[in-house]
């Protein structure tokens, strides 16, 4: 269910079965807060998008290296803005800037856990955080042993829920039972990557977790690093020298840049192209439509975006303004032109 706000623009779901509610917007810090931009930037971006409505701001402790969390905790205090008003996430993993020897300062174990939610905290000048993310999953580590740390943090009120990111189906659903069969607290949403060319897992591998787990999702790279906004539009053979899908050496530009080997790149800018065409029909820019189709599937509570100007977070939020426009003619036409569209599971149809 999506509920009004004095802000006419604005959107709030609820996250999975619980009973939080984020702005169907949200704004994240994982290439901006803290690295390429400016910390008075970023504030400004913050300030704007709070502004607008957006209750959700998304961060991890592996974000330029702990900076991340340090600018937004200094942001929320430059404010002064009511804690009660936020939601505030981080996300445990990576952990190298919580010390000098790695081994037990990454991975799910009760250790890190408990030691890199402390550490979050102090750099995000928080007392708590509302969702605390598992930043990938951990097979070295025993999934009951994740489990009973994340709910000893949450008993401990340093989260009020946690969560998982770029989990498996399988491996969500091994923690819910788990927790479910020691009367402990499952994980509430997962935060996957999807857009418009990454559908796989959300629409396919998911289709049971929704009604079964009670999952929500708060989904990141909408854009799909910028590809989706059209800049890249005419560069119909490879990634423009300089780029970041060109220079990037992280595993989403290397993805991008298997596909330019494999000669995909092309027929993506051509299909790019035809939802430029769209969106213009429609009366939006490109970035919108990509935004507001994310948040046609009823399982998404949030769109984590990035923002390095203020202007970009108005735009963000204009989007919802699509919304009533993606009708199931539309949908179906976006469909037919991507022609990427998972199957349907069997076992979930009549």
């Amino acid at each position: 269910m999506a509920w009004p706000n004095k802000n006419k623009d604005m959107l709030y779901r609820r996250v999975g079965n619980s009973g939080l509610h984020v702005s169907a917007i949200g704004l994240g810090g994982w290439l901006t807060f803290g690295g390429h931009v400016e910390n008075e930037t970023t504030f400004i971006c913050m300030k704007q998008a709070y502004d607008c409505g957006v209750n959700f701001f998304d961060t991890a402790e592996s974000y330029a290296g702990g900076q991340s969390e340090i600018i937004m905790g200094q942001a929320i205090k430059k404010y002064a803005w009511k804690r009660s008003d936020l939601v505030i996430t981080t996300k445990l993993n990576w952990g190298l800037a919580n010390g000098e020897i790695l081994i037990n300062n990454h991975g799910l174990s009760r250790k890190h856990i408990i030691e890199g939610t402390r550490a979050s905290l102090e750099r995000l000048q928080l007392e708590y955080v509302d969702i605390i993310y598992a930043h990938r999953p951990d097979r070295l580590t025993p999934m009951e042993e994740t489990v009973r740390a994340f709910n000893y943090v949450i008993e401990k009120g340093w989260a009020f829920y946690w969560g998982t990111s770029q989990w498996s189906a399988d491996e969500i659903s091994e923690a819910c039972g788990i927790a479910k069969a020691l009367g402990l607290i499952a994980p509430i949403v997962e935060q996957p990557l999807y857009n418009m060319l990454d559908r796989t897992k959300v629409e396919g591998e998911f289709q049971r977790l929704y009604s079964r787990a009670g999952i929500g999702l708060t989904t990141f790279s909408p854009l799909k690093m910028g590809l989706l906004s059209g800049k890249y539009n005419d560069a119909t053979t490879q990634p423009p020298p300089g780029s970041r899908f060109a220079e990037s050496n992280d595993r989403f530009a290397d993805s991008v840049r298997r596909d330019w080997e494999n000669e995909q790149w092309a027929g993506t800018i051509r299909k790019i192209v035809k939802l430029k065409t769209l969106a213009d029909k429609l009366g939006f820019k490109l970035s919108q439509l990509a935004l507001a189709w994310c948040l046609k599937n009823e399982n998404v509570s949030s769109v984590i975006t990035g923002a390095s100007r203020p202007e970009q977070v108005i735009d963000n939020v204009e989007s919802l303004k699509l919304l009533p426009k993606l009708t199931p003619e539309i949908l179906t036409e976006i469909d037919d032109l991507l022609l990427n569209k998972p199957d349907e599971d069997p076992a979930r149809q009549d």
